[in-house]
């Protein structure tokens, strides 16, 4: 797996250090009138359910268990928020969406919240869209990502699970991808590659999460 956006040692220092301070939990918003005051910067994860996003965000911060994963999809039914214990940043890690067998009131209201989260909150630098590596971009990803242009919400696309498919497989995933953000003014150019289960750009993730602190 080769990342093509090329990192200094200066900038993958800064993501080091950002990420060796502790996270903790600071709790889990199921309406838009339970969040934190916007006091601190925040970066989100989203993406489909089973994307391994709780994984990424273990992986992110260094603790096997600050998200919690489960091999039941939709698990994650509301905006969780982690923070450095001694500041600058928060991660919020949203609700999955495309599981169809969720009780539909339950992802209607998960849309809702989504959808007030992400046009509201003054504090968001970047939405981090994760992709499955085995699967590519789908149409829920395009909807999301409709959603973020439509709000002028920056997002960037974070490949997961990069180490499941066969090397043709994720080329073509990737290929598609960056295809489907092309004209997207909202999307960040450069797609960022992972597998939280070999630590694979992981640090390349955190450097550019480390660059809105400069």
């Amino acid at each position: 797996m080769v990342q093509e956006k090329q990192y200094s040692v200066e900038q993958l220092e800064a993501g080091r250090l950002l990420f060796a301070r502790p996270f903790v939990f600071i709790k889990g918003c199921v309406k838009i009138a339970d969040l934190p005051p916007s006091d601190m910067l925040e970066i989100a994860f989203a993406g489909r359910s089973n994307v391994g996003k709780s994984s990424l965000i273990n992986a992110l911060v260094g603790m096997k268990a600050l998200a919690r994963t489960s091999n039941t999809p939709g698990r994650t039914q509301e905006l969780n928020m982690f923070e450095n214990e001694c500041g600058p940043l928060r991660i919020v890690d949203m609700p999955g969406y495309g599981y169809a067998q969720a009780p539909k009131p339950k992802v209607e209201a998960w849309t809702r919240l989504i959808h007030s989260y992400l046009i509201g909150r003054p504090n968001l630098r970047r939405v981090y869209v994760l992709i499955d590596g085995r699967h590519g971009i789908k149409a829920n990803d395009k909807s999301l990502m409709n959603e973020l242009d439509k709000a002028a919400v920056s997002y960037q696309i974070v490949i997961t699970k990069a180490d499941k498919p066969k090397e043709k497989e994720l080329n073509k995933a990737i290929s598609t991808t960056k295809t489907a953000i092309a004209k997207r003014a909202a999307a960040h150019p450069e797609i960022i590659i992972t597998s939280s289960h070999i630590g694979e750009g992981i640090e390349f993730l955190r450097a550019e999460i480390a660059e809105f602190l400069n």
